[in-house]
């Protein structure tokens, strides 16, 4: 398995949907296109690789098991090529989800793309520093318009 290809593949797959998220104007067929090409796809990408090598369908020749209830288990996990790009494609799928719950929520409470666009950047390269800044933001935006949907 070509776990290098595999990373390339799902870094420009979320790449093209942010640069969409946060340029493109969100017609609703772009949104889903976000939604089901993007989340979608990273989430397939991330299920096949998960269930692949925890089951042994798909061979991890460096090891790493399935420990998830060590420090020493989880990092043996992401030091493989194979734990690193499915753990990377998780961050990448989660991201992306919060990212278009966020752009779906500004545009909601009439929040500014010009406001909306650096919390979606800090959302894609850092997702819990955006989101916190989201929740941050929008619960003034909120209470004024009386939507705490």
């Amino acid at each position: 398995m070509d776990w290098s290809a595999i990373f390339n593949a799902v870094n420009l797959l979320a790449l093209i949907a942010w640069v969409a998220l946060i340029l493109l104007p969100r017609w609703p067929a772009l949104l889903s296109g976000v939604l089901y090409l993007g989340v979608g796809l990273l989430c397939l990408v991330y299920a096949v690789g998960m269930i692949g090598v925890v089951s042994g369908l798909i061979p991890n020749p460096e090891g790493g098991g399935a420990d998830f209830t060590t420090i020493e288990g989880v990092q043996a996990i992401f030091a493989t090529r194979a734990g690193v790009t499915i753990g990377w494609t998780h961050y990448l799928a989660f991201d992306l989800f919060v990212g278009l719950w966020i752009a779906r929520d500004g545009d909601a409470k009439n929040v500014s793309r010009l406001v909306q666009a650096p919390i979606l950047l800090a959302t894609f390269m850092a997702g819990p520093l955006g989101l916190l800044i989201w929740l941050v933001v929008r619960e003034p935006v909120a209470r004024k318009t009386g939507r705490f949907s």
